[in-house]
C-alpha cells in the first residue's frame, strides 16, 4: 500500500513565516469580513504594534492589548466593523515626499478615505502625517 502513495516515513514540512506583519493584517482583515468582534494575533512585533496604533488612531479598529507570554507575545484586537481592507506592500518601496501622491492614487480607492502607512526616520506613521513632517520613507502597507 505504501508503494502506491510514495514514502510515508517523511516528516511533515513546517511552514516558514515570511512576513509577520502580513500574516497579522490578513488575519485581521478576514476576521473583520466574517464579522468577528475580536481576534488574537500572534506572534507580536513592534512593527505590528505601531501599525495597529495608526489604524486605531484613525478609527479602523478598537483598542488592542499586548499579552506578553514570555515567548513571541500575542495581541488581542477589538474589531469595530469599520475596516474594509488592509494589507502589506512587499517589497517595502522607497517613497519620497513628491511620490506619496502617486502611491495614494495607485493603492487607495479614493482621496477622501484610506491611509498609506510608511516607516520613516520619525517612526511609523500615515502618509498625511509624513507629508506634514515633510519626510519620505519606506512603504509598509495600507488600510481603508
Amino acid at each position: 500500500i505504501n508503494a502506491e502513495y510514495g514514502n510515508t516515513n517523511r516528516k511533515p514540512v513546517k511552514m516558514v513565516r515570511i512576513s509577520v506583519l502580513n500574516d497579522a493584517l490578513r488575519m485581521i482583515s478576514t476576521a473583520e469580513k466574517r464579522g468577528k468582534r475580536q481576534i488574537m494575533v500572534r506572534p507580536s512585533s513592534r512593527v505590528i504594534i505601531k501599525f495597529l496604533q495608526v489604524m486605531m488612531k484613525h478609527g479602523y479598529i478598537g483598542e488592542f492589548e499586548v499579552i506578553d507570554d514570555h515567548r513571541n507575545g500575542k495581541i488581542v484586537v477589538e474589531l469595530i466593523g469599520r475596516l474594509n481592507k488592509c494589507g502589506v506592500i512587499s517589497p517595502r518601496f522607497d517613497v519620497s515626499l513628491n511620490q506619496i501622491e502617486s502611491w495614494t492614487n495607485a493603492l487607495l480607492p479614493s482621496r477622501q478615505f484610506g491611509y498609506l502607512i510608511l516607516t520613516t526616520s520619525y517612526g511609523i506613521m500615515d502618509h498625511e502625517e509624513a507629508r506634514r513632517k515633510h519626510t519620505g520613507g519606506k512603504l509598509l502597507g495600507f488600510c481603508y
